[in-house]
């Protein structure tokens, strides 16, 4: 049987290009960090992301993402038919199965991929796809301005945080489980450190948006 048929082979899939996404919101949020600290360091970053050889990860990172929420929804519709109706993953420990988290993953991802499709307009559109375009990539720090400095917007994007936040805070140890790593000691020291990782991941998003919210509006 091929992995792509197997039922365990198809969630080592999704685990797999889940961590690869954790580790690209891992190398972005350390990157938009930098705009916190200084405008012109955030400019440099920019222009060494709008490399030609930076430019080949964008359609790797877009399959990645593409596979996961392949595989995840038909995971989800899998469970639906052989269960008989809405119900959650198997998880293996009972403080799992009573997370919060872990009985919503479909509809925090549906968030997120709403939210990916508003960041991407407000900022790879008039970026990378204006470059590809022939056109000119708008000044990263203008459109941070622009777009954090309206306090809806901002709020919105700090929602979505908390959503990446929820379906990554039980994704991250999920996908170390289907991994193998569930030793019962491990187990639980993957859970925690989990959290911290994810809780430090989003807080340095969330950390950008606010911090250029209040440098547009004189607060910083």
């Amino acid at each position: 049987m091929s992995i792509f048929n197997s039922s365990i082979g198809k969630k080592l899939i999704m685990s797999i290009s889940g961590l690869f996404l954790v580790l690209f919101l891992t190398l972005h949020m350390c990157l938009n960090l930098v705009s916190v600290f200084s405008p012109e360091g955030f400019q440099k970053v920019c222009d060494f992301m709008g490399l030609p050889i930076v430019g080949i990860m964008v359609p790797i990172l877009a399959f990645g993402f593409i596979i996961h929420i392949i595989y995840a929804f038909y995971l989800t519709i899998t469970n639906l038919k052989s269960r008989g109706g809405l119900k959650r993953y198997e998880v293996a420990t009972k403080s799992a199965a009573d997370s919060w988290a872990s009985k919503n993953m479909i509809y925090l991802g549906a968030i997120v991929v709403l939210g990916i499709t508003l960041h991407l307009t407000h900022f790879w559109a008039d970026m990378q796809l204006e470059e590809w375009m022939g056109g000119e990539s708008a000044d990263p720090n203008v459109l941070l301005g622009q777009t954090f400095g309206n306090l809806p917007i901002t709020l919105i994007y700090i929602a979505w945080f908390v959503a990446i936040w929820l379906h990554l805070s039980h994704g991250f140890w999920s996908a170390l489980q289907t991994l193998g790593c569930n030793n019962q000691i491990w187990f639980k020291r993957w859970k925690t450190i989990g959290i911290v990782y994810v809780t430090i991941l989003m807080g340095g998003f969330a950390t950008t948006a606010i911090a250029a919210y209040c440098r547009v509006n004189g607060l910083l």
